[in-house]
């Protein structure tokens, strides 16, 4: 990557990371600060958790659309004006509904896809999934810091101040876009980001990928439903002070990333993901049940947060990967869209359900509401075939070469170990998917630069 591009790139997470604290910070606290709130039920209570997940599935592809119309930066800026607006709302609110509101709002800010967009327009398309990559890592680094310093701060300065340092971050987000971010030249069209209508009716009729739509769709209703409990269980049953539980999900979260280590390498070395995956979903099952147990019992409380977090941080890494292996190159941006809008309504209806359970049906109903979707996703992560092993790659394709699309994707696609082409119109450039342990990369570097 040149320097321009590395800016780009680490800016741009920068503000994805700023973003998603906002989010994801009051997780583990909110349903504990928000009983000083008039007319706070534990519905209301998982309402407030699960509320931003509605507006940012319904919103993603508008915004998305109106960055193309109007331009990347005004609308991302625009987009954390309403998040800073939201966090400010919830901030002054003295009600469980005021909450709902200023979390609705944040949720307005459905940014995401025209960051992606931004990145896809200031970086080559030789680096774009290193681009991607590294926005990947930022996300899940922004969820692990959430989990820690949510706890800490709501100790510190409670609910408001919480969600006035949500402000803060937006405001820093958008001092990044407007000094830090270059703005591109002329915008690109990226086929890892672009959504087209003619697509969506082939993924949505893909058996494979829509089983892990519904896979990370239940990975976050059932996260989501769990912290309308979790957070008074710590504090109740384990007798954890509430300042002390982001110590809590420090140790729990470092271990988790130190168990998963192995199933990350067997799953790909080995090429057991099939096999790990299905170990993973079991493994959620099995942290409910020890949730379960974990009513009357600090022990289980905690083995069963250890493991839903192991089985979690494994299956949010690779599910993106699987979407993206199983669809083909031209829908990906389609798939990848299907995707986040199924993210987010499993975060949406886990807190509300989970919140509207507990307060009918007790702890008990809401794991039990936990384990439906999980089981169902259990048995279609059974069913399902195993995934291709295969890798993206872009290929500029070589200026002087006289041939044309047709031909250039034919020749392409009977390198050994190129189990995908597409062409761009033009010749400029290929998109792949290949077998990286039979590859001719040789044979393959005589068409362009990877």
């Amino acid at each position: 990557m040149s320097v321009l591009e590395l800016k780009a790139v680490a800016s741009l997470t920068g503000v994805f990371i700023f973003r998603m604290l906002g989010l994801f910070m009051v997780l583990p606290v909110l349903v504990l600060y928000a009983e000083d709130l008039q007319g706070v039920t534990p519905a209301l209570a998982g309402l407030a958790i699960g509320a931003y997940g509605f507006t940012q599935a319904l919103l993603q592809v508008p915004f998305g659309w109106l960055s193309d119309r109007i331009g990347r930066k005004p609308v991302i800026v625009g987009g954390l004006v309403i998040f800073l607006i939201g966090s400010l709302v919830a901030a002054n609110a003295d009600t469980i509904q005021g909450v709902i509101f200023g979390r609705v709002l944040q949720g307005c800010g459905a940014i995401a896809g025209a960051i992606i967009a931004l990145i896809a327009d200031l970086t080559r398309d030789q680096y774009r999934t290193r681009a991607m990559a590294m926005v990947g890592m930022g996300i899940g680094l922004s969820f692990c810091l959430a989990m820690v310093i949510g706890p800490v701060i709501g100790s510190w300065w409670g609910l408001s101040g919480l969600f006035i340092s949500n402000a803060l971050m937006a405001l820093a987000a958008i001092l990044v876009v407007l000094l830090i971010v270059p703005s591109p030249l002329v915008s690109s069209k990226d086929l890892h980001s672009s959504v087209k209508r003619s697509d969506i009716r082939a993924v949505v009729t893909n058996p494979q990928l829509v089983r892990h739509f519904l896979g990370v769709f239940a990975l976050h209703f059932v996260l989501m439903a769990l912290f309308v409990f979790i957070p008074p269980a710590l504090e109740d049953v384990a007798g954890y002070a509430r300042s002390n539980h982001g110590w809590i999900y420090l140790a729990i979260m470092g271990l988790s990333f130190i168990t998963i280590i192995p199933f990350i390498v067997i799953s790909e070395r080995l090429r057991l993901l099939k096999q790990c995956y299905v170990l993973a979903v079991a493994i959620i099952i099995a942290a409910v049940i020890a949730l379960m147990a974990g009513q009357a019992s600090a022990r289980n409380l905690l083995l069963g947060l250890l493991l839903f977090f192991v089985a979690f941080n494994f299956l949010e890494a690779c599910l993106p990967s699987l979407v993206s292996k199983l669809s083909t190159v031209g829908t990906r941006g389609t798939a990848m869209g299907m995707f986040s809008t199924s993210q987010f309504l499993g975060a949406a209806l886990g807190g509300t359900l989970g919140g509207w359970t507990l307060e009918h049906w007790g702890i008990s109903g809401l794991l039990l509401t936990c384990t439906i979707p999980t089981a169902i996703w259990l048995l279609l992560s059974v069913t399902m075939k195993h995934p291709p092993y295969v890798s993206s790659m872009v290929l500029v394709l070589d200026p002087a070469s006289s041939h044309d699309v047709h031909t250039l994707g034919n020749l392409l696609a009977v390198i050994p170990g190129v189990e995908e082409v597409t062409v761009l119109p033009g010749g400029k450039t290929a998109y792949l998917k290949v077998d990286k342990r039979c590859l001719d990369t040789v044979a393959l570097s005589r068409f362009g630069e990877c």
